[in-house]
């Protein structure tokens, strides 16, 4: 399971298929998807660690959903990204976290 963004810094750089992949143009608008097992201080803490690099983040661009049992909690959080730097921190800060199981 990788937990790095899929950042292309090379504009249509071919994959390893051959395909050309899309570059990213910055700033956009840009989803975070936070997988995790569900505990009290989940949803604070992955807030509080992409806040760190985009400022306070509307509440309606913030969306969460249980697992079936309770046990995982998904987050996704749509920020305003300013470029690949930004990304890179933000999935490096949501790796550090012991709860979060993937990013997307």
């Amino acid at each position: 399971m990788s937990k790095e963004p899929t950042v292309s810094s090379v504009a249509d750089a071919p994959d390893d298929a051959g395909q050309t992949q899309p570059k990213i143009e910055f700033p956009c608008l840009y989803p975070i998807k936070v997988i995790g097992e569900a505990r009290p201080d989940f949803r604070t803490t992955v807030i509080n660690a992409v806040e760190r690099h985009t400022g306070s983040i509307d509440s309606e661009l913030i969306k969460s959903q249980s697992s079936k049992q309770k046990n995982y909690v998904s987050i996704t959080l749509t920020i305003a990204a300013t470029g690949e730097t930004q990304l890179r921190n933000i999935f490096s800060d949501l790796k550090a976290i012991k709860s979060v199981k993937l990013v997307l």
